[in-house]
Protein backbone atom coordinates (compact mmCIF):
# COMPACT_ATOMS: atom_id res chain seq x y z
CA UNK A 1 0.00 0.00 0.00
CA UNK A 2 1.30 3.37 -1.03
CA UNK A 3 2.50 5.55 1.57
CA UNK A 4 0.61 9.12 2.25
CA UNK A 5 2.74 11.33 1.91
CA UNK A 6 0.50 14.33 3.39
CA UNK A 7 -0.03 12.42 6.74
CA UNK A 8 3.61 11.52 6.92
CA UNK A 9 4.79 15.08 6.70
CA UNK A 10 2.35 16.17 9.40
CA UNK A 11 3.41 13.50 11.39
CA UNK A 12 7.47 14.96 10.97
CA UNK A 13 6.20 18.69 12.07
CA UNK A 14 4.34 17.12 15.28
CA UNK A 15 7.06 15.62 16.12
CA UNK A 16 9.54 18.57 15.75
CA UNK A 17 6.95 20.38 17.34
CA UNK A 18 7.00 17.86 19.97
CA UNK A 19 10.69 17.97 20.61
CA UNK A 20 10.44 22.03 20.52
CA UNK A 21 7.80 21.95 23.36
CA UNK A 22 9.55 19.84 25.24
CA UNK A 23 12.78 21.42 25.15
CA UNK A 24 10.97 24.45 26.32
CA UNK A 25 9.39 22.72 28.84
CA UNK A 26 12.61 21.35 30.74
CA UNK A 27 14.33 24.87 30.60
CA UNK A 28 11.04 26.14 32.62
CA UNK A 29 11.09 23.00 35.15
CA UNK A 30 14.75 22.97 35.47
CA UNK A 31 14.31 27.02 36.48
CA UNK A 32 11.24 25.55 38.86
CA UNK A 33 13.63 23.43 40.56
CA UNK A 34 16.46 26.01 41.06
CA UNK A 35 14.20 28.05 42.90
CA UNK A 36 11.81 25.35 44.74
CA UNK A 37 12.08 25.55 47.86
CA UNK A 38 15.25 27.50 48.63
CA UNK A 39 13.76 30.09 50.18
CA UNK A 40 11.82 27.70 52.64
CA UNK A 41 14.69 25.93 53.17
CA UNK A 42 16.46 29.27 54.16
CA UNK A 43 13.78 30.39 56.55
CA UNK A 44 13.62 26.69 58.58
CA UNK A 45 17.14 27.00 58.93
CA UNK A 46 16.97 30.79 60.54
CA UNK A 47 13.69 29.86 62.22
CA UNK A 48 15.92 26.63 63.87
CA UNK A 49 18.53 28.91 64.61
CA UNK A 50 16.53 31.83 66.35
CA UNK A 51 14.56 28.90 68.41
CA UNK A 52 17.51 27.65 69.22
CA UNK A 53 18.64 30.75 70.58
CA UNK A 54 15.60 31.35 72.89
CA UNK A 55 16.09 29.97 76.46
CA UNK A 56 14.03 26.80 76.29
CA UNK A 57 14.11 26.32 72.66
CA UNK A 58 10.58 27.78 72.52
CA UNK A 59 9.15 30.28 70.32
CA UNK A 60 9.71 34.06 70.84
CA UNK A 61 7.34 36.43 72.96
CA UNK A 62 4.43 37.25 70.85
CA UNK A 63 5.00 34.28 68.52
CA UNK A 64 3.08 31.19 67.64
CA UNK A 65 3.87 27.87 66.64
CA UNK A 66 0.20 27.48 64.66
CA UNK A 67 0.20 27.08 60.96
CA UNK A 68 -0.88 30.24 59.50
CA UNK A 69 -3.49 30.58 57.05
CA UNK A 70 -2.78 31.35 53.61
CA UNK A 71 -3.75 33.45 51.50
CA UNK A 72 -5.34 32.37 48.19
CA UNK A 73 -5.17 36.37 46.72
CA UNK A 74 -1.22 36.19 47.34
CA UNK A 75 0.68 36.06 44.15
CA UNK A 76 2.28 32.14 43.64
CA UNK A 77 5.45 31.75 44.07
CA UNK A 78 8.43 31.89 40.53
CA UNK A 79 9.19 28.22 41.09
CA UNK A 80 5.63 27.59 41.43
CA UNK A 81 4.51 29.24 38.04
CA UNK A 82 7.35 28.06 36.28
CA UNK A 83 6.94 24.64 37.21
CA UNK A 84 3.11 25.45 36.34
CA UNK A 85 4.27 26.42 32.78
CA UNK A 86 6.51 23.61 31.91
CA UNK A 87 3.90 21.09 33.16
CA UNK A 88 1.04 22.58 30.90
CA UNK A 89 3.73 22.41 28.35
CA UNK A 90 4.83 18.76 28.94
CA UNK A 91 1.18 17.82 28.28
CA UNK A 92 1.13 19.36 25.22
CA UNK A 93 4.53 17.66 24.12
CA UNK A 94 2.75 14.63 24.99
CA UNK A 95 -0.35 15.14 22.97
CA UNK A 96 1.98 16.47 20.05
CA UNK A 97 4.18 13.19 20.46
CA UNK A 98 1.51 10.95 20.72
CA UNK A 99 -0.25 12.62 17.50
CA UNK A 100 2.99 12.37 15.25
CA UNK A 101 2.85 8.61 15.71
CA UNK A 102 -0.65 8.25 15.21
CA UNK A 103 -0.22 10.14 12.32
CA UNK A 104 2.84 7.99 11.16
CA UNK A 105 1.29 4.60 11.65
CA UNK A 106 -2.21 6.79 9.22
CA UNK A 107 0.84 7.50 6.44
CA UNK A 108 1.92 4.01 6.16
CA UNK A 109 -1.88 1.88 7.46
CA UNK A 110 0.43 0.07 9.79
CA UNK A 111 1.17 0.32 13.69
CA UNK A 112 4.20 3.22 13.91
CA UNK A 113 6.45 0.56 15.45
CA UNK A 114 8.25 -0.91 12.68
CA UNK A 115 11.85 0.60 13.28
CA UNK A 116 14.09 2.06 15.89
CA UNK A 117 13.02 5.26 15.32
CA UNK A 118 9.43 4.76 16.01
CA UNK A 119 9.97 2.02 18.49
CA UNK A 120 12.49 5.20 20.44
CA UNK A 121 9.85 7.86 20.09
CA UNK A 122 6.45 5.51 21.47
CA UNK A 123 9.08 4.42 24.46
CA UNK A 124 9.06 7.99 25.33
CA UNK A 125 5.86 8.84 24.94
CA UNK A 126 4.87 6.05 27.18
CA UNK A 127 7.97 7.89 29.93
CA UNK A 128 5.96 11.20 29.41
CA UNK A 129 3.12 9.82 30.58
CA UNK A 130 4.27 7.71 33.54
CA UNK A 131 5.99 10.82 34.45
CA UNK A 132 3.15 13.50 34.43
CA UNK A 133 1.18 10.92 35.90
CA UNK A 134 3.95 10.48 39.03
CA UNK A 135 4.22 14.25 39.53
CA UNK A 136 1.50 15.88 38.61
CA UNK A 137 0.50 17.16 42.33
CA UNK A 138 2.22 20.60 42.69
CA UNK A 139 5.05 20.13 45.37
CA UNK A 140 6.55 17.15 42.95
CA UNK A 141 6.14 18.49 39.71
CA UNK A 142 9.94 20.18 39.17
CA UNK A 143 10.67 16.39 39.54
CA UNK A 144 9.64 15.93 36.09
CA UNK A 145 12.23 17.43 34.52
CA UNK A 146 14.65 14.61 35.59
CA UNK A 147 12.13 12.34 33.13
CA UNK A 148 12.00 14.72 30.38
CA UNK A 149 16.00 15.47 29.76
CA UNK A 150 16.48 11.53 29.01
CA UNK A 151 13.39 11.84 27.24
CA UNK A 152 14.93 14.67 24.95
CA UNK A 153 18.01 13.35 24.51
CA UNK A 154 16.62 10.38 23.15
CA UNK A 155 14.01 12.30 20.89
CA UNK A 156 17.19 14.15 19.61
CA UNK A 157 18.93 10.54 18.73
CA UNK A 158 15.24 9.59 17.26
CA UNK A 159 14.93 12.34 15.50
CA UNK A 160 18.40 12.81 13.77
CA UNK A 161 20.64 8.96 13.68
CA UNK A 162 17.21 6.78 13.63
CA UNK A 163 15.23 8.70 11.72
CA UNK A 164 13.79 6.40 8.54
CA UNK A 165 11.15 7.54 6.23
CA UNK A 166 7.23 6.23 6.87
CA UNK A 167 7.39 3.03 4.88
CA UNK A 168 5.64 -0.41 5.03
CA UNK A 169 7.36 -2.40 7.52
CA UNK A 170 9.58 -5.63 5.69
CA UNK A 171 7.64 -8.94 5.47
CA UNK A 172 8.82 -10.59 8.37
CA UNK A 173 7.13 -7.76 10.57
CA UNK A 174 4.12 -8.08 8.89
CA UNK A 175 2.07 -9.72 11.24
CA UNK A 176 -0.84 -9.09 14.08
CA UNK A 177 2.01 -9.99 16.63
CA UNK A 178 3.76 -6.80 16.15
CA UNK A 179 1.36 -4.28 17.60
CA UNK A 180 0.73 -6.91 20.46
CA UNK A 181 4.13 -7.60 21.39
CA UNK A 182 6.27 -4.06 20.74
CA UNK A 183 3.57 -1.93 22.59
CA UNK A 184 3.81 -4.48 25.56
CA UNK A 185 7.82 -4.18 25.18
CA UNK A 186 7.22 -0.18 24.57
CA UNK A 187 5.12 0.05 28.17
CA UNK A 188 7.88 -1.90 29.97
CA UNK A 189 10.65 0.33 28.99
CA UNK A 190 8.66 3.60 29.22
CA UNK A 191 8.00 2.58 32.90
CA UNK A 192 11.63 1.13 33.59
CA UNK A 193 13.00 4.25 32.36
CA UNK A 194 11.13 6.44 35.38
CA UNK A 195 12.47 3.71 37.78
CA UNK A 196 15.67 3.99 36.65
CA UNK A 197 16.03 8.11 36.99
CA UNK A 198 14.38 7.35 40.35
CA UNK A 199 17.17 5.04 41.31
CA UNK A 200 19.84 7.53 40.75
CA UNK A 201 18.36 10.68 42.49
CA UNK A 202 17.84 7.88 45.38
CA UNK A 203 21.73 6.94 45.31
CA UNK A 204 21.97 10.85 44.83
CA UNK A 205 20.24 12.06 47.35
CA UNK A 206 22.01 9.89 50.30
CA UNK A 207 25.18 11.09 49.39
CA UNK A 208 24.10 13.98 51.09
CA UNK A 209 22.31 12.89 54.96
CA UNK A 210 20.00 15.75 56.10
CA UNK A 211 21.46 18.33 57.82
CA UNK A 212 24.79 18.52 55.05
CA UNK A 213 23.05 19.37 52.57
CA UNK A 214 24.08 22.53 52.08
CA UNK A 215 28.08 21.86 52.81
CA UNK A 216 28.59 21.54 49.18
CA UNK A 217 27.48 22.98 45.63
CA UNK A 218 25.85 19.25 44.86
CA UNK A 219 25.00 19.06 47.87
CA UNK A 220 22.77 22.74 47.96
CA UNK A 221 21.45 20.41 44.62
CA UNK A 222 20.05 17.32 46.75
CA UNK A 223 18.59 19.70 49.40
CA UNK A 224 15.74 20.34 47.10
CA UNK A 225 14.84 16.88 46.08
CA UNK A 226 12.43 14.79 48.14
CA UNK A 227 13.45 12.77 50.69
CA UNK A 228 15.40 9.21 50.02
CA UNK A 229 12.67 6.86 51.33
CA UNK A 230 10.24 8.89 48.47
CA UNK A 231 12.78 7.78 45.79
CA UNK A 232 13.43 4.44 46.28
CA UNK A 233 9.91 3.71 46.91
CA UNK A 234 9.15 5.40 43.18
CA UNK A 235 11.67 2.95 41.96
CA UNK A 236 10.44 0.01 43.42
CA UNK A 237 6.62 0.85 42.55
CA UNK A 238 7.67 1.65 39.45
CA UNK A 239 9.36 -2.11 38.79
CA UNK A 240 6.44 -3.47 40.06
CA UNK A 241 4.41 -2.45 37.58
CA UNK A 242 6.95 -3.14 34.46
CA UNK A 243 8.40 -6.36 35.52
CA UNK A 244 5.42 -8.01 34.46
CA UNK A 245 4.68 -6.23 31.15
CA UNK A 246 7.94 -6.09 29.95
CA UNK A 247 8.04 -9.70 30.89
CA UNK A 248 5.12 -10.72 29.30
CA UNK A 249 6.42 -9.03 26.14
CA UNK A 250 9.56 -11.58 26.25
CA UNK A 251 6.92 -14.14 26.67
CA UNK A 252 4.48 -13.11 23.49
CA UNK A 253 7.85 -12.30 21.21
CA UNK A 254 8.93 -16.28 21.85
CA UNK A 255 5.46 -17.00 20.78
CA UNK A 256 5.74 -14.62 17.92
CA UNK A 257 9.11 -16.32 16.79
CA UNK A 258 7.92 -19.92 17.03
CA UNK A 259 4.79 -18.82 14.80
CA UNK A 260 7.62 -16.90 12.53
CA UNK A 261 10.77 -19.34 12.82
CA UNK A 262 9.82 -22.52 14.21
CA UNK A 263 11.18 -22.24 17.38
CA UNK A 264 10.38 -20.07 21.01
CA UNK A 265 13.83 -19.68 21.75
CA UNK A 266 17.03 -19.16 19.64
CA UNK A 267 19.15 -17.37 21.69
CA UNK A 268 18.99 -14.33 19.37
CA UNK A 269 21.12 -11.47 20.62
CA UNK A 270 18.21 -9.56 21.31
CA UNK A 271 16.56 -12.49 23.15
CA UNK A 272 19.10 -12.66 25.32
CA UNK A 273 20.04 -9.31 26.38
CA UNK A 274 15.99 -8.89 26.85
CA UNK A 275 16.11 -11.73 28.96
CA UNK A 276 19.24 -10.96 30.86
CA UNK A 277 17.74 -7.32 31.71
CA UNK A 278 14.57 -9.14 32.76
CA UNK A 279 16.66 -11.15 35.29
CA UNK A 280 18.53 -8.51 36.64
CA UNK A 281 14.97 -6.76 37.32
CA UNK A 282 14.07 -9.54 39.36
CA UNK A 283 17.25 -10.19 40.87
CA UNK A 284 16.24 -5.56 42.32
CA UNK A 285 13.02 -7.04 43.29
CA UNK A 286 14.26 -9.80 45.79
CA UNK A 287 17.08 -7.63 46.83
CA UNK A 288 14.51 -5.14 47.86
CA UNK A 289 12.86 -7.80 49.80
CA UNK A 290 16.17 -9.27 51.20
CA UNK A 291 18.10 -7.68 54.36
CA UNK A 292 21.30 -6.39 54.05
CA UNK A 293 20.65 -5.18 49.94
CA UNK A 294 17.85 -3.10 50.25
CA UNK A 295 18.94 0.73 49.85
CA UNK A 296 22.14 1.46 47.91
CA UNK A 297 22.48 -2.43 46.64
CA UNK A 298 19.10 -2.90 45.40
CA UNK A 299 19.30 1.01 43.94
CA UNK A 300 22.59 -0.25 41.69
CA UNK A 301 20.78 -3.63 40.70
CA UNK A 302 18.19 -1.08 39.39
CA UNK A 303 20.47 1.08 37.07
CA UNK A 304 22.42 -2.09 35.95
CA UNK A 305 18.94 -3.34 34.69
CA UNK A 306 18.29 0.37 33.07
CA UNK A 307 21.78 0.14 31.23
CA UNK A 308 21.37 -3.10 30.13
CA UNK A 309 17.98 -1.88 28.39
CA UNK A 310 19.91 0.45 26.48
CA UNK A 311 22.30 -1.57 25.49
CA UNK A 312 19.75 -4.09 24.18
CA UNK A 313 18.47 -1.25 22.52
CA UNK A 314 21.21 0.73 20.70
CA UNK A 315 23.72 -1.49 20.78
CA UNK A 316 21.95 -4.87 19.69
CA UNK A 317 20.44 -3.25 17.49
CA UNK A 318 22.66 -1.12 15.65
CA UNK A 319 26.04 -2.95 16.25
CA UNK A 320 25.32 -6.45 16.75
CA UNK A 321 23.87 -8.25 13.81
CA UNK A 322 20.86 -10.74 14.59
CA UNK A 323 17.23 -11.75 13.60
CA UNK A 324 16.06 -8.70 14.85
CA UNK A 325 18.04 -6.31 12.87
CA UNK A 326 14.79 -4.09 11.57
CA UNK A 327 16.52 -1.02 12.73
CA UNK A 328 15.19 1.05 9.76
CA UNK A 329 18.63 2.70 9.48
CA UNK A 330 20.69 3.33 6.23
Amino acid sequence: MPVNQTFADFSDLAFKSAFGVLVLAVLLILFSYSAVRTNAIVAKDEARELVGSVPGGGALDGATTEPTAIDDDAPRPLFERLANMGFALTILGFVLLASSMLLRGFSASRMPLGNMYEFVTMTCVVGIGVGLITFRSQEKRPLLAFVLVPVVILLFVAGTILYSESAPVVPALQSYWLPIHVTVICLGSGIFLVSGVASMLFLYRIKYPQGQERDTRFGRFAVKLPDAQYLDRLAYKTVVIAFPVFGAGVIMGAIWAEAAWGRFWGWDPKETVSFIAWVVYAAYLHARATAGWRDTKAAWINIIGFVAMLFNLFIINMVVSGLHSYAGLN
